[in-house]
């Protein structure tokens, strides 16, 4: 099909890690192909789409290094494909693409901050902004029986991408304590 040239190519690089149907994973790809070329693959959404996410959060967040560019910074500039929901001249909003509630939106500063200890003075106003387009994203949503605002931090706190970014989970009940 479609990604028949893009799995000989993966297959070729990465032998004998493959599911059933011969997609190799996300993972995989990642490490074989761009960044570009993954996330186009994963978001075709043809019915290998599922398959080939595979790590997990801790995975990623372990596997992750703070400094140098980043997939959000990618969306920012256009360069990769993301579904924005809200956007302004400090932040933009968009669905995850590994949706962990049925509403899984992530709100990012454009500035890159990597952590939110890395946010200094001059960057108050912007935080109080971030929040602000959290809750009216959530009220677009329709999120009117609660949501959850998280922010993961560092290694620990199971950060896969050093780009400060809030995610704002809901459409079911959440439980407590988190993870």
């Amino acid at each position: 099909g479609e990604c028949a040239p893009i799995m000989l190519a993966a297959a070729a690089l990465q032998r004998g890690s493959r599911h059933a149907c011969r997609v190799p994973t996300l993972a995989l790809l990642s490490t074989a192909l761009s960044t570009r070329a993954a996330t186009q693959i994963s978001q075709r959404g043809h019915h290998h789409r599922r398959l080939l996410v595979t790590m997990s959060e801790v995975e990623k967040a372990a596997a992750a290094k703070p400094g140098g560019d980043t997939i959000f910074g990618k969306i920012i500039r256009k360069e990769i494909p993301a579904t924005v929901v809200f956007e302004d001249d400090t932040c933009m909003a968009f669905n995850d693409v590994n949706p962990q509630a049925p509403v899984h939106i992530l709100v990012i500063p454009k500035k890159p901050i990597a952590m939110i200890q890395d946010a200094g003075d001059e960057d108050e106003a912007l935080l109080g902004h971030l929040m602000v387009v959290a809750s009216k994203v959530a009220k677009q949503e329709k999120l009117d029986t609660g949501y959850r605002l998280v922010v993961n931090n560092g290694k620990d706190g199971a950060q896969s991408v050093y780009h400060l970014h809030i995610h704002i989970l809901g459409g079911r009940q959440m439980t407590w304590p988190p993870g």
